[in-house]
């Protein structure tokens, strides 16, 4: 929101400077980004060109004889825009201009200039904000001025311009009067509103026009004058100067009027040529699917049921509070001129501006919310200026729709709450003075304050709000601090999170390293892990506004995110990767979606290299034994196709699926270019936080003895170590303490198809020292039970 200086004393009196200012304002809650100023602009007047000749040597050149006052100057241009008479802006010698331009006489072609004409650009305004005809050529003057005259003071450029950051929740300050009366309440100045007042009004409206109908409930309010005899012309300079110090291009005279009250008032506003509306009429209503406008840019848009559009009797004329229609502009042959001053959802405003790409000054200012009473006001004002100025005779009547009048709040007020909560001591009289300050009708009855809350202050609902704008203009940086008073309560992680923390310091113990991946993943992810099309993972999220085929989707499983990581270090040279992740899955309730869907925190491990399974599973056993998860089993897997079948297990604790861990398939590896083996395991991080059971129970040193036995069984390739070791633990009677797999062997001395499995088994009783005998017996129904239930042969003991 850009703030010119001398427009704001329109409104307010004061001397103060604009440091001063943009200080008090930023202390009372007004954030300033910038000040802007012309100061660079030195020793630039007004002149009148009296002669111009052609430059004897250069075709493109012209020599122009220039009064400024108290000199005739020579001076050499190639602007193409200059008649005999003009007024124009001179930089005589020793001027200096913005970009440290310094103006030195200068011979072009043989003829001395003693100085430059001066286009707008030269004199420090943005190409975004000159007017199209004064582009490319001199900047002509309006009018007659003085000779000689300092062209800041002509123009009125002397007061700097204050840029403000205006937060969502205070539209009314995006505004010149809104910010006039932030700087009236901070400085305890008064306010002078414009008084609106129009001096000749002539015929009928609905002479000119057959009504307005609003058909949806997306539009609050629609107030609408006829402006007759227009004479369409650019504005006088002093409009046209505000307008471009407030960031806003000249047009015509009666769209600059329309986008001067906008920055006044802060209330978009639209003219129509009326002698382009079919059927004279005006329509708001809901977009049919398919229904197409061009707009005042140029581009077709394309509607659908959620937008709201205002059509005339055949079809779309305007983009409601986004950009009007092409076909209903204000050209120079315009005679009749609808206003339009309405109010739109701001919902529908942001959606439809968001969807089309299409962002304008009205949009900006109808998404935040805008106050409805504001309609009639400033397309009341747009009246008085056409009157002002000369642009056209106003019509006499208005058309204004509006069925829920928005009425003033009413709030009561505390205002030993408000020295409580401040921890001030602010006397009422004060408290009432920054109400009324900033036009919040405020009066006191011995107990309470009533404040009535003006249709224009969206923000204020409650008592506290109230509070925060006395605490503001009392100043936050006047209030001292004081320590916290209260009891306090020791904050800590929730027992998630906490174990989240344990379970990434096991992890990177055992040497893993944390990584961080996007939640966003490709659709061709799921074709690189080799799903097959039913499964359940290929059931995914895809987003509305992607920002590329890449991140289109979310993920329902971190491998593709882990696959593609080991992938990138492995092709630049990485010789071996332990990573894990703990992150979250989006699994959709239903599709397309109609609620949020379940997220769901996985574990995922990966490594190459110097590994194998057995690594990879040691790794998932001693982060689940040090989270007090000791029953856990393996099954073989052998139809999952990301996954290598003879190399892969599905994990479970008492017959509740964990995950899966092993081996990933060659033919997924070649789609990510990997030659090396990879292991991954992908755990159920929420079930594993239910098992967890950090409780840990101490029992004495054993007093007995322990006796350790050794078995090695031959079997055949296919039998799981898992099996053998449920028979020998179903033998233990509670005797075996521990049981350990030492060695597997391979190998022609056992024969094809068979492996040879050697166990240590630690057998220890807590009440007596055991015998041979005992354990003896359980040896053998160990062998006699592995040797019957799985074909087991006795290697040795």
């Amino acid at each position: 929101m850009l703030l010119p200086i001398k427009w704001l004393k329109d409104y307010v009196d004061t001397d103060k400077s604009s440091r001063e200012l943009a200080d008090g304002l930023t202390l009372s809650g007004s954030h300033v980004e910038s000040i802007d100023s012309h100061d660079e602009v030195i020793n630039v007047v007004v002149g009148k060109i009296l002669k111009i000749e052609d430059h004897p040597n250069a075709d493109k050149l012209v020599i122009c004889t220039v009064d400024i006052g108290t000199d005739e100057l020579i001076i050499v241009t190639g602007a193409k825009n200059l008649t005999v008479g003009d007024y124009i802006p001179v930089a005589k010698i020793g001027a200096k201009l913005p970009n440290g331009i310094e103006i030195n006489k200068t011979n072009f072609r043989g003829v001395d200039s003693f100085g430059m004409l001066c286009s707008l650009k030269e004199l420090g305004f943005h190409d975004n904000v000159i007017p199209k005809e004064m582009k490319d050529g001199i900047f002509i003057l309006d009018k007659e001025y003085p000779l000689g005259k300092d062209i800041l003071e002509v123009l009125e450029l002397r007061e700097a311009v204050i840029e403000f950051e205006i937060t969502p929740n205070r539209p009314d300050c995006l505004s010149i009067i809104g910010m006039a009366r932030e700087t009236a309440a901070t400085f305890n100045y008064e306010l002078k509103e414009p008084k609106i007042e129009i001096k000749n009004e002539v015929d009928d409206i609905y002479d000119y026009t057959n009504g307005i109908s609003v058909e949806t409930d997306k539009c609050q309010r629609f107030y609408s004058r006829v402006i007759k005899d227009v004479e369409i012309k650019p504005s006088p300079l002093w409009l046209q100067t505000r307008l471009m110090e407030a960031g806003i291009r000249p047009i015509s005279n009666i769209v600059d009027i329309t986008n001067f009250v906008m920055l006044e008032y802060g209330q978009p506003l639209h003219a129509y040529d009326l002698n382009h509306l079919n059927g004279k009429k005006i329509i708001v209503r809901q977009a049919k699917n398919g229904e197409k406008l061009v707009t005042l840019d140029g581009n077709e848009r394309i509607f659908d049921q959620n937008d709201i559009i205002i059509t005339d009797a055949e079809g779309p004329i305007g983009i409601a509070g986004v950009m009007g229609g092409l076909d209903s502009e204000i050209t120079n042959e315009t005679k009749i001129v609808l206003l339009e001053g309405a109010n739109f959802n701001s919902k529908n405003v942001r959606l439809t501006s968001k969807k089309l790409g299409l962002r304008t000054e009205a949009s900006t200012r109808f998404e935040k919310g805008i106050d409805p009473n504001l309609c009639s006001v400033a397309v009341e004002r747009v009246c008085q200026l056409v009157e002002l100025i000369g642009a056209g005779t106003v019509v006499k009547g208005s058309i204004d729709v509006y069925n829920e009048v928005k009425e003033p709040k009413k709030i009561t007020l505390r205002p030993e709450r408000v020295n409580m909560l401040l921890g001030i001591e602010i006397p009422v009289e004060d408290m009432l003075a920054s109400l009324n300050g900033l036009g919040i009708k405020s009066t006191f009855d011995g107990v309470l304050i009533h404040a009535i809350i003006p249709t224009f202050r969206l923000d204020i609902d409650i008592e506290a709000d109230l509070i925060e704008e006395i605490g503001r203009l009392y100043g936050f940086h006047n209030i001292e601090p004081k320590p916290l008073l209260g009891g306090l309560t020791r904050g800590e992680k929730p027992f998630n999170l906490r174990i989240e923390d344990k379970v990434k310091s096991i992890l990177q113990g055992l040497g893993l390293n944390e990584v961080m991946t996007y939640s966003f993943i490709s659709p061709k992810a799921y074709d690189k892990i080799n799903l097959p099309e039913d499964d359940s993972h290929r059931k995914y999220i895809r987003l509305l506004n992607p920002l590329g085929e890449d991140y289109s989707t979310m993920r329902t499983t971190l491998l593709p995110n882990m696959l593609e990581l080991l992938s990138r270090n492995y092709n630049r040279g990485v010789e071996s990767v332990y990573a894990y992740e703990i992150g979250n899955t989006f699994i959709p309730k239903n599709l397309p979606i109609t609620e949020l869907p379940d997220e769901k925190k996985v574990l995922s491990i990966g490594s190459y290299g110097d590994t194998d399974f057995y690594e990879l599973k040691e790794i998932v056993e001693i982060t689940l034994s040090k989270l007090g998860i000791k029953s856990y089993q393996y099954e073989r897997e052998e139809n999952n196709p990301t996954y290598h079948p003879g190399r892969t297990a599905r994990l479970y604790s008492n017959g509740e699926y964990l995950g899966i861990i092993g081996e990933i398939h060659p033919d997924v590896l070649e789609n990510y270019d990997m030659k090396a083996r990879v292991y991954t395991a992908q755990i159920d991080f929420d079930k594993v936080v239910e098992l967890t059971n950090l409780e840990i129970k101490y029992k004495p040193l054993p007093k007995y003895p322990a006796m350790v036995r050794d078995i090695a069984i031959v079997v055949k390739e296919d039998v799981l170590v898992g099996d053998i070791e449920k028979i020998i633990m179903k033998h233990g009677l509670g005797l075996i303490e521990s049981l350990k797999l030492f060695d597997i062997y391979r190998g022609s001395q056992i024969g094809e198809g068979l492996k040879s499995v050697a166990y240590s088994i630690v057998y220890r009783s807590y009440e007596r020292t055991l015998t041979d005998d005992e354990v003896n017996e359980i040896q053998d129904s160990i062998i006699r039970d592995l040797e019957n239930s799985i074909g087991a042969k006795l290697r040795s003991i």
